[in-house]
């Protein structure tokens, strides 16, 4: 059974009456064991609630009374009411699934596609063998919307915002569905060109340091056998994109990483690597450009030139995005804020 809920609100005539009339929503949750989860450790959860939402949760056994604005009450409601059904599912609850309800609640509107029997949005998910991956944001829910809906899609914006991480979800989804054969990875692997031979070891070895971002999200949406099982088979590719050349890429989910980094003549190989049955996905950070000063990017002019061609998505991630410590959102804001009056290019960082 679903949370029970009732509302008081002050007289239509009050002081607190108008758009920011202030409101009463009391919700019970049957369980109290899955209360005490909902809730958070000392109450952390709902800390996060208040603060993010601007209300007073004051939790009482299962049952906790949410006071404040009327429209941020409602948005703490089914930012509660969402977590207790996730934890009445059987899945844990993390900190970051609480930020993520709380971006969702108040990110409400158009992106979102609705339940006929539910008075919230259906989120985007997608469903592994080893866990569930939502969507935390309303442009993460777009992003794997296209992913869904185009060969070919393009990731850009700040670290942090979960581009690289939900490109390996679904590349995982498609692989355990077998809708592809294997999965490609590839970036351009040094920061202002490809010199490779100067590293010791063996490809893998060579690459490996370049790759660990998109190695820590294979083993944390797959089983870390079945990673070294298909890495040993070839069913798991890891390549620079120099040696993308010459091949078609077929039957095969190709992401494409740090890809601010490649110049146009890399960028339009590797785009035309794309074969039948494929899905490509292009991720970067235009603002992290690390290429000699005056060399353009490739993920710009190909993103500027592909605009309007039709079946290739492009979802812009910003610093609302930013899925890490809430600190970082606000650097990134704070160099977004200044970039415009750096009169020269960005630094690398």
């Amino acid at each position: 059974m679903r949370p029970l809920g009732t509302e008081q609100a002050p007289p239509a005539n009050s002081p607190a009456s108008g758009a920011h009339q202030a409101g009463q929503i009391v919700l019970a949750f049957e369980d109290n064991r899955l209360a005490s989860a909902l809730f958070g450790q000392y109450g952390q959860n709902l800390a996060l609630v208040e603060r993010r939402l601007g209300v007073a949760a004051d939790s009482r056994g299962n049952h906790v009374t949410i006071a404040g604005p009327r429209e941020s009450c409602e948005q703490a409601r089914r930012v509660l009411e969402g977590l207790y059904d996730r934890l009445k599912r059987g899945n844990e609850l993390h900190s970051g699934d609480v930020e993520g309800a709380i971006r969702m609640a108040i990110s409400q509107g158009s992106l979102f596609e609705f339940d006929s029997t539910e008075t919230r949005p259906r989120e985007e998910q997608i469903n592994l063998r080893k866990r569930l991956v939502r969507a935390r944001t309303a442009t993460q829910a777009a992003y794997i919307g296209a992913m869904r809906r185009h060969a070919l899609v393009f990731g850009t914006g700040p670290a942090g915002t979960g581009k690289t991480w939900l490109a390996v979800a679904h590349a995982v989804h498609l692989f355990e569905r077998k809708q592809v054969d294997r999965i490609i990875l590839s970036r351009p692997a040094v920061e202002a060109g490809e010199r490779l031979g100067f590293l010791p070891g063996d490809m893998r070895e060579k690459v490996d340091p370049y790759l660990r971002p998109i190695y820590d999200a294979l083993y944390d949406l797959m089983d870390s056998r079945i990673v070294e099982r298909a890495l040993q088979s070839g069913e798991i590719e890891i390549a620079p994109i120099a040696f993308m050349r010459g091949r078609t890429l077929a039957n095969a989910a190709v992401i494409l990483d740090e890809a601010q980094n490649t110049t146009s003549m890399q960028m339009k190989m590797f785009l035309t690597r794309l074969g039948e049955n494929s899905h490509m996905i292009v991720t970067g950070d235009p603002s992290q450009v690390d290429l000699p000063f005056g060399q353009a990017s490739g993920l710009a002019e190909a993103v500027r030139l592909l605009a309007d061609v039709e079946g290739i998505g492009h979802t812009v991630f910003t610093a609302a995005d930013v899925i890490r410590h809430e600190l970082v959102a606000r650097i990134v804001e704070a160099y977004d804020q200044a970039r415009p009056s750096a009169g020269g290019r960005d630094e690398k960082g």
